[in-house]
């Protein structure tokens, strides 16, 4: 057997750079087929070469940095920003749209539209979906949204009592069967309300069977929608009758809290606060929120609900985020000291 002395050819792994006719070559095909769109059959035609031949071309122009691919992103579209926000809170998704500031007449219906194209988008078949009952941001999802030609989830299941006065109790109903019915799926309603007078109602409440159908439905859900509200109720919580006393916001602000996802308050770090009002709240727990098994949907704008929202990606709430272009910037721009911390 014999070796190839140093001088013999080119060693094996060695990468040999195009001569000038080569990249002539390159420049010329890369021209007709990306500046001027004539199809590589042309291409191989007027050149007199192999169709094949004309795409392993097109790829040596890349390789050989004559043709570089830009994604110039439209006005409105903000995916570095986004970006920076999955990589910083550890996110599956974030999706920001173009709006700002505090009227939320404006950033509703922006967050809303976002959310309905996601859902439409990801939603393809079998998901059993929970979706918390008082949020204007969530109706406005359901109502941007047009229903599906085939049927994309099996279950739209409440997660926190719906029941309040009439019109909030209807608009919540509405809220779970439109989604239902957008979706071909099956609602399943939590007749109770969400936040009761004591413990021992909440327990008595619990014993129905109709509550604990509902309560089994979630441990079956793999997509939750929530919005993330600030301390203050939203003013459909407050219409609902399931809003909380002056003294209940007093303990919770003693107890440092800043934001809720179906009432389960948590502190600027996102660890849940731990209360007697946390005890008569009939919705999911913080730890089915948070769990690792749900694709968890966080839709919630302006910037009087920043530190909710910061707090509830900290913590782990929601791994996908729908939020407006103020909040987004903010967001991006803060830094974190520490990793998102672990279930507790």
């Amino acid at each position: 057997m014999t070796t190839a002395s140093a001088g013999e050819g080119p060693r094996q792994g060695v990468r040999r750079q195009p001569s000038a006719e080569q990249l002539r070559l390159l420049t010329k095909v890369a021209k007709l087929y990306h500046e001027q769109g004539v199809r590589q059959p042309q291409i191989a035609a007027q050149l007199h070469i192999s169709q094949p031949r004309v795409s392993r071309l097109l790829k040596q122009a890349v390789v050989a940095g004559i043709v570089r691919t830009v994604v110039i992103p439209p006005s409105g579209v903000h995916t570095e920003l986004e970006n920076a926000i999955e990589l910083r809170y550890g996110l599956r998704e974030v999706i920001v749209v173009d709006a700002s500031g505090e009227d939320d007449g404006h950033i509703i219906p922006a967050l809303g539209a976002a959310a309905s194209v996601y859902l439409e988008t990801t939603l393809t078949g079998g998901d059993r979906i929970g979706i918390s009952s008082w949020s204007s941001t969530l109706l406005a999802t359901v109502e941007s949204m047009t229903p599906r030609p085939t049927q994309v989830a099996e279950e739209v299941v409440q997660v926190l009592g719906g029941v309040g006065n009439p019109a909030a109790q209807a608009r919540a109903a509405r809220l779970v069967g439109r989604l239902a019915d957008l979706t071909g799926a099956s609602p399943v309603l939590l007749p109770v309300p969400g936040l009761v007078g004591s413990v021992s109602a909440k327990r008595t409440l619990m014993k129905d069977p109709v509550v604990t159908e509902v309560m089994d439905a979630w441990s079956r859900l793999t997509l939750l929608l929530v919005g993330i509200g600030s301390l203050e109720p939203s003013p459909l919580l407050k219409e609902s009758g399931n809003a909380m006393t002056p003294e209940d916001q007093k303990v919770l602000r003693d107890q440092d809290a800043v934001g809720d996802i179906c009432l389960r308050f948590f502190d600027e770090a996102g660890k849940p606060v731990r209360s007697e009002l946390d005890q008569r709240v009939l919705g999911l727990s913080a730890a089915q929120v948070r769990s690792d098994d749900l694709r968890s949907v966080g839709v919630a704008g302006g910037m009087r609900k920043y530190a909710a929202i910061r707090a509830a990606l900290l913590g782990g709430w929601v791994d996908v985020l729908i939020t407006d272009r103020s909040v987004a910037e903010r967001l991006a721009g803060e830094q974190i000291s520490e990793h998102r911390p672990t279930q507790s």
